[in-house]
């Protein structure tokens, strides 16, 4: 059973934009799909349950282009995903994205990790699109 799944995408803009807009977590609501919204440490996040008030810890560093992200559930539970942004040839930067399994009992896992996977290929296409077309906001 696969407990995470990594996906990337090619993005063409500047670094340091494309790394600042990333890392800053009031952003995710443009682009990851369970984010509602995100103020300072805490966030409001979609869940098939409901929305939740979940607490937000990002660990990021432009010079390794890293960009961690570690959720706190009200009951307690933790979650992670982790990311890279590097510098390709011809210019353009590649995303790489590590999604792991959400905190679920082990029969629910595969399938959760599954549609995850599907959402989260939608939001890279959605954060490729914000950094090259629309710009940061």
């Amino acid at each position: 059973m696969r407990l995470h799944d990594t996906q990337s995408i090619e993005i063409a803009a500047p670094y340091e934009e494309a790394f600042r807009f990333i890392a800053d977590g009031g952003n995710l609501p443009q682009w990851a799909e369970a984010f509602a919204s995100v103020e300072g440490d805490s966030a409001r996040m979609r869940t098939p349950q409901g929305e939740a008030e979940v607490r937000l810890r990002i660990e990021e560093d432009v010079r390794f282009g890293i960009v961690d992200w570690f959720l706190t559930f009200p009951d307690g539970s933790t979650a992670s995903a982790n990311s890279r942004l590097t510098r390709a040839s011809g210019g353009s930067l590649v995303y790489v994205f590590v999604l792991n399994a959400p905190p679920l009992p082990l029969e629910a896992l595969e399938g959760a990790l599954q549609e995850q996977s599907k959402t989260l290929a939608r939001e890279l296409q959605r954060l490729k699109t914000v950094l090259e077309n629309d710009g940061p906001r």
